[in-house]
């Protein structure tokens, strides 16, 4: 089982990042309240399709819990029942989390397939927290992380109802996708601890300084990022589609902010890449760093002067992630202790 292990928790980490994807799709394509309710979607495990699934109809069961949209207000059945010739009030109250009942089956679909995505995830990371058992005596913080990766996700759950709740507030969003961020530490930790270990070549301070001040560069431009496209998602929603063009006139702070920051990553990079091939350190993974910061820059460039072509928020989003990962994995084969333990 322990030689599984590690290859569960390689699974779970690939789960958490299609979560991470099905989320930017989500954020992209403006489906966030596809679903107005949480856990179920317009009160059903498996959402409408149509409009007419969520009218009143005559002579229709309804189950306790399953909504319907009744003069742009979304109703919630109090009972089981069946519907007679005309809307009877008794039978519903009113849905008080907010005020929003947009039907649109598209973002309905995009969200929910997020959300199994999400459940998917959550079931991975439960059946590795119970194989971590094993280690309980080697290692005790393997089945200590494991468990804190499982409750991590259950809060990241209650995070993501709370988005739906406040109808999509930016910092709820910008404080989901920060937690997201935990969970991959979590689960980076737990793969480098139960590798078979290898001496690393040669540490070196001012690298490994570089590396954790590179992360946390990384997770500001994150926030800094989600800040970026809530404005534009407002202009959207206020000018209309044109907009992505507009609001390039009179951006933010947080956009220059964002955008000169880049420069920034960029050098800082450049440098621990030059250090690693100076002093032949052997860190191969710097290599993928520098791959994924060009990707990147080319894909926010590529929203900055195409106005958003489809598909590149979501490949930003994702490269952002891709990038804590790898550098933050690094900073674990930098750490001294982490290479004193045994090899399994």
């Amino acid at each position: 089982m322990k030689k599984r292990f590690r290859k569960i928790a390689k699974i779970t980490l690939v789960f958490v990042y299609l979560v991470i994807v099905a989320g930017a799709v989500v954020r992209m394509t403006g489906s966030g309240m596809g679903c107005p309710d949480w856990p179920k979607c317009f009160g059903y495990y498996i959402p409408p399709t149509q409009i007419s699934q969520l009218e009143w109809q005559a002579d229709r069961f309804f189950k306790k819990g399953q909504v319907i949209i009744v003069d742009s207000t979304l109703k919630v059945a109090i009972e089981d029942f069946t519907t007679g010739d005309t809307y009877n009030e008794s039978h519903w109250e009113t849905y008080t989390k907010h005020d929003y009942a947009i039907f649109n089956p598209i973002h309905t679909w995009t969200e929910y397939i997020n959300r199994l995505c999400g459940a998917l995830a959550g079931f991975a990371t439960f059946i590795m927290a119970i194989a971590s058992l094993y280690y309980r005596k080697e290692d005790i913080w393997v089945p200590i992380l494991s468990w804190l990766a499982v409750f991590g996700m259950g809060f990241q759950a209650w995070l993501g109802a709370t988005v739906v709740y406040s109808v999509l507030a930016p910092a709820r969003i910008t404080v989901h996708m920060l937690m997201a961020f935990v969970i991959v530490a979590l689960l980076l930790v737990i793969i480098y601890r139960t590798r078979e270990h290898k001496p690393i070549a040669k540490p070196n301070k001012t690298f490994k300084n570089l590396l954790i001040f590179a992360v946390l560069l990384t997770t500001v431009q994150v926030v800094f990022g989600t800040q970026v496209r809530q404005f534009v998602d407002e202009q959207i929603d206020l000018l209309g589609d044109s907009a992505k063009s507009l609001w390039l006139a009179k951006p933010e702070l947080s956009f220059y902010i964002h955008r000169s920051l880049s420069s920034l990553v960029f050098l800082i990079n450049t440098w621990i890449l030059y250090l690693n091939v100076k002093n032949n350190l052997g860190f191969e993974k710097v290599r993928w760093v520098f791959y994924i910061i060009f990707l990147e820059i080319a894909s926010g460039m590529a929203m900055y002067y195409l106005d958003f072509p489809f598909g590149t928020q979501t490949i930003h989003l994702v490269l952002a992630t891709l990038l804590f990962g790898v550098q933050f994995y690094l900073i674990l084969e930098t750490g001294k202790r982490f290479n004193k333990t045994k090899t399994l």
